[in-house]
């Protein structure tokens, strides 16, 4: 007689897409969702306008910078590297307000609580945690989104249709993109039951009815439509890889179509975490995010500092590390290199852990390379180094292939919680959790790593 476990085990198999969901790419699966507690769960749903009242407080001082009415290094150090046209494009005033209407932080889980390593405004795993919500949730009634709050979400995001276009470089993930494209229009086409006469004539004449679906189209070879919503699925630091991509970006510049995430290289930087702890911008994000959420997001954004060789006075130091030139950072000591070397954007390294290096894992000679390395392209490729907060540890089965059997691994979790930016609100929609080995620090989807959806627990 089979277990509990190994039934749902043969429930998750027997769901999995044919397709796949992540291009060449697998996971240990689990039997169990990962349990969060109810306190847990009340302070994640609360993150999630915590984060967009921080997105709109990064917008407005980017465009207070470059209008002068605020330190015009803050505009400096954010378009660092990047194409004058690029920078050009996101200063348009068509596009001033508009903010990622999908928002996912990378969550740590530490023995404290949590922090925030990253803020990922074009997040993969969508489709893939849409999937895992819907499935779980055939034998588990607590599945955080339940099993149709992805697919509700993203919908809000685009409600007529979507292009969802992906590049080359973001293919890995256009399994997950077809998957959840396809749910949609089976959705929009059981909600909208039998065409109208006009409707069927227009399609029996050819004519196509593109404003209530979605497609998965190749950025390279993209035609954009007017009247079309395009959902980004690319960084901009691959635009000059996109053949093309000019007519898309001419499309959105006139009006002609919208763009979310919009072309705002700015907001894709992790320096911004750098900034918020800056003494000189103390005020205003006192101001713009009030007192509440400043104190709140303080105790989940790990302090970071920007790698600028600008020389100090000779009487200043750096903030918590008390010294005065960057250089001796090179000569610390393995003790005191629990620290994160991060590029921060526009760039193949920033993204996923590519650009990522723990200072205390490096023998002595790397690190001081990689600090000098940092120190000499700041000015075209900026990096942030931010205190290394170690995560918890915490037991869930797994099967294992090699043994047919369930095991338990004793892993460290990075939660990603999925926000979507709704016409009322900023609503959690589901919360994938990734349970990595306990030797792995940095912790992302792998191949010996536990992908499943997050749960409440009672």
């Amino acid at each position: 007689m089979i277990s509990a476990g190994e039934d749902r085990l043969q429930t998750l198999r027997a769901a999995f897409p044919k397709e796949g969901l992540f291009a060449e790419k697998e996971w240990l699966l689990s039997p169990e969702a990962f349990p969060i507690e109810k306190k847990f769960l009340a302070d994640l749903e609360q993150l999630g306008h915590r984060l967009f009242v921080f997105q709109r407080a990064c917008n407005q001082l980017y465009q207070l910078s470059v209008k002068g009415k605020q330190p015009e290094w803050v505009a400096r150090y954010l378009d660092a590297g990047k194409p004058k046209e690029l920078i050009e494009f996101s200063r348009r005033k068509q596009i001033r307000d508009e903010l990622p209407r999908v928002i996912r932080p990378d969550l740590i889980l530490t023995e404290k609580g949590y922090i925030i390593a990253e803020i990922d405004s074009v997040p993969g795993g969508i489709g893939l945690t849409d999937w895992l919500n819907q499935t779980y949730s055939s034998f588990d009634n607590d599945i955080i989104g339940g099993a149709s709050g992805m697919l509700d979400g993203f919908r809000a995001v685009v409600p007529n249709g979507a292009d969802i276009v992906i590049s080359q470089e973001s293919a890995t993930y256009r399994p997950e993109m077809e998957w959840l494209a396809t749910r949609l229009n089976q959705r929009s086409a059981v909600a909208r039951g039998a065409e109208s006469d006009s409707v069927r004539t227009l399609r029996s004449a050819g004519v196509s009815d593109p404003g209530y679906s979605w497609r998965v189209v190749a950025a390279e070879n993209y035609q954009p439509q007017d009247g079309r919503a395009v959902y980004r699925f690319f960084e901009l630091f691959d635009l000059p890889n996109i053949p093309g991509i000019e007519n898309t970006l001419r499309a959105n510049a006139e009006g002609l179509i919208t763009i979310t995430p919009p072309i705002k290289p700015y907001l894709e930087e992790k320096l911004w975490f750098a900034l918020f702890w800056l003494q000189p911008l103390r005020e205003y994000w006192r101001r713009e995010l009030g007192e509440k959420y400043f104190m709140k997001l303080q105790e989940v954004i790990p302090y970071s500092w920007l790698l600028d060789p600008t020389p100090l006075p000779q009487h200043a130091v750096i903030p918590r590390l008390e010294i005065h030139d960057w250089h001796e950072a090179a000569k610390f000591s393995q003790k005191d290199r629990e620290l994160l070397l991060k590029v921060s954007g526009f760039s193949p390294l920033s993204w996923g852990s590519r650009g990522v290096a723990l200072g205390s894992d490096l023998p002595h000679a790397d690190w001081e390379k990689r600090i000098e390395h940092s120190l000499a392209t700041f000015e075209s490729n900026p990096t942030i180094l931010q205190k290394f907060h170690k995560s918890a540890l915490f037991e869930r089965p797994y099967w294992d292939s090699d043994s047919g059997q369930l095991k338990t691994m004793k892993g460290r979790v990075r939660l990603c919680p999925y926000y979507f930016v709704e016409s009322d609100r900023v609503r959690l929609r589901g919360a994938l959790a990734t349970i990595a080995p306990a030797d792995k620090k940095f912790l992302h989807g792998m191949t010996d790593a536990i992908l499943v959806p997050s749960k409440t627990q009672l």
